[in-house]
């Protein structure tokens, strides 16, 4: 018993290690972010020094008064606009399909799904240049409009989590409210989606991360449309190499300031998201 006391002591302190080590790792990139986006020496990515020798709220104001050439308010507003608008269309529209594969059986089905799974496999940048021709086709290149589209589009094909979620819903729910008169409709906004909070949430924080980081699709679609940029694409263009040099701690100020909401939104929502995750990784 003692010998089996000590190994197990033994195991736990090595995990424990290795998962602080791990952390470690982890969390030094952020500090050494935040710790740049307040310093007051501008010497660029490259210091000769790894502290600061003085700090400074400079970095963070010159975001917002010097917007001639890095309109980081014009750009800030645009992801916030593009997030929000994505995130309720997607959402509606990924709940709906999945509760719809799950409760409702209609020819081809199972085939719907089947090609759903495939297409999912496929990168999105392999359709890039071929989503720009047609928004352009159509007199939609270069707008946030766009990119709201294809953000809300491309997120139907991940509708399987809230699918197997659905599934762990008794159908004894459904009966019941059916013999008291409710439609498919009624049950879905008015019984289901009230007990569903673990997978909207899950499916809202997920609607929202992805186009407000996302850099491949905006590049992609934006091209030379300053004002149109996105906070990811924008943030890229002040550590070009002829910007690093002079814009290096503006732009460490400004992906502090990305962080933020995302961060406060996915620490309140923690306990769902999890929830969500477990919940729909059941088979259906």
């Amino acid at each position: 018993m003692k010998s089996y006391s000590f190994k197990k002591k033994l195991s736990n302190g090595l995990i424990y290690s290795i998962l602080s080590l791990l952390s470690i790792i982890w969390i030094a990139p952020i500090i050494w972010l935040v710790i740049i986006s307040f310093r007051g020496d501008d010497t660029g990515p490259y210091p000769s020094k790894v502290l600061p020798q003085s700090f400074t709220l400079d970095n963070y104001i010159k975001l917002f008064t010097e917007t001639s050439l890095f309109n980081y308010p014009r750009w800030y507003l645009n992801t916030i606009t593009v997030a929000i608008f994505s995130c309720i269309i997607s959402t509606i529209l990924v709940l709906m399909i999945g509760y719809a594969f799950s409760r409702l059986r209609f020819p081809s089905r199972t085939k719907l799904m089947n090609i759903g799974l495939i297409l999912g496999m496929f990168p999105g940048f392999m359709t890039m240049i071929a989503i720009y021709h047609v928004l352009k086709l159509i007199g939609l290149d270069q707008s946030l409009i766009a990119l709201i589209l294809v953000y809300s589009g491309g997120s139907c094909l991940s509708y399987f989590i809230a699918k197997g979620f659905f599934d762990t819903i008794p159908l004894a729910l459904d009966e019941a409210a059916t013999i008291d008169g409710a439609t498919k409709s009624q049950i879905f906004w008015k019984i289901t989606l009230p007990i569903s909070k673990p997978i909207v949430v899950y499916t809202v924080l997920t609607s929202f991360i992805a186009p407000w980081i996302d850099f491949i699709f905006v590049s992609v679609i934006m091209r030379d449309n300053y004002n149109n940029y996105t906070l990811a694409l924008g943030l890229f263009q002040m550590i070009s190499r002829e910007n690093i040099s002079k814009y290096f701690t503006q732009f460490t100020a400004g992906a502090v300031l990305v962080a933020i909401p995302i961060t406060l939104l996915f620490v309140k929502m923690q306990k769902y998201y999890v929830e969500g995750v477990t919940g729909g990784s059941v088979k259906g």
